[in-house]
């Protein structure tokens, strides 16, 4: 008892009140997973010349991280983990406008931040591998580690297309696997499923751009490889591709979002008037009974 008291005192005064400092922790802890997992797994098969990994190792990688970085933050923040995503919360009413810049801005903060423990983390086998000399393009080109670039025959337009349909496709799924009036998920296993959902889309979407789907994602890593060495060619290469990444996601989402609202979730039949048992269990127990007639919250 003597030995728990200090641990109460101190865990009292670390204590964070303000329930927006708290989110904005969580969500930067979770991109944070997010982005190291991720551009960990590419630069490893990167750096080995794909000896330790390659494209499906990458995308199962990234897939998982989306998974435990839902764990990480989804009960405090909702994981949002993305801006296209907290754009659709808006949308639906979920996240107060107000939130959605300070949650971009974190997430894009968060990202510039995991690239650069990326970095350190590689910086050897980077100096290896390049031999000191980091380039965008080209057979040694390591920029790709960090942001996404088009493959040589893409086009902006098609890179655009392919950036709006795959983020509608992720909202849609996202959307369906929140809805508790659908089919539903097991409560506890939504992070599982999402990772799931993310790991289909990039095995069957990630070979034009590597599927960004993501404006703080992509952006906040280019940034960084802009500050660290590669250069102004991270916004150049791809005749200006930067933008396309960090437009098109949000084009997707506020689709998605509408395409899902619209063929699915407005034609939900109206839940049936509670029997006189349970509005007079309800007066008994009214915490019991406005939990149990909640919607589940969306933490994503």
């Amino acid at each position: 008892m003597a030995c728990a008291q200090p641990r109460v005192d101190i865990r009292a005064y670390l204590r964070i009140r303000s329930l927006l400092v708290r989110q904005c922790l969580a969500e930067f802890l979770g991109v944070f997973v997010l982005m190291v997992i991720t551009q960990g797994a590419v630069a490893q098969a990167v750096t080995s010349e794909e000896t330790k990994g390659n494209f499906f190792t990458m995308f199962l990688a990234g897939s998982l991280a989306v998974t435990i970085a839902i764990y990480v933050a989804g009960n405090v923040s909702g994981a949002h983990l993305n801006p296209a995503f907290s754009l659709a919360m808006c949308l639906l009413g979920q996240l107060p406008w107000a939130k959605l810049p300070v949650y971009s801005f974190v997430q894009l903060l968060s990202a510039f931040c995991a690239s650069g423990a990326t970095y350190i983390l590689y910086y050897d086998a980077l100096q290896n591998y390049t031999g000191g000399n980091l380039t965008v393009t080209g057979p040694k080109e390591t920029a790709s580690i960090f942001a996404t670039y088009p493959a040589p025959y893409l086009s902006l337009n098609n890179g655009f297309l392919d950036q709006v349909l795959g983020t509608g496709i992720l909202i849609v799924g996202l959307l369906a696997i929140l809805d508790r009036r659908n089919k539903g998920v097991p409560v506890g296993l939504e992070p599982v499923v999402v990772g799931l959902l993310v790991l289909v889309i990039g095995l069957s979407m990630g070979v034009n751009c590597g599927f960004p789907l993501n404006p703080a994602r992509d952006l906040g890593p280019r940034l960084f490889t802009y500050m660290a060495g590669w250069g102004p060619e991270v916004f150049s290469a791809g005749n200006g591709w930067w933008w396309v990444p960090v437009v098109a996601p949000l084009v997707g989402a506020t689709l998605g979002t509408a395409t899902y609202q619209l063929m699915v979730a407005v034609h939900h039949p109206e839940d049936p008037e509670p029997t006189q048992d349970v509005l007079s269990a309800q007066h008994k127990a009214p915490d019991l009974g406005t939990l149990a007639l909640a919607p589940r919250e969306c933490k994503l």
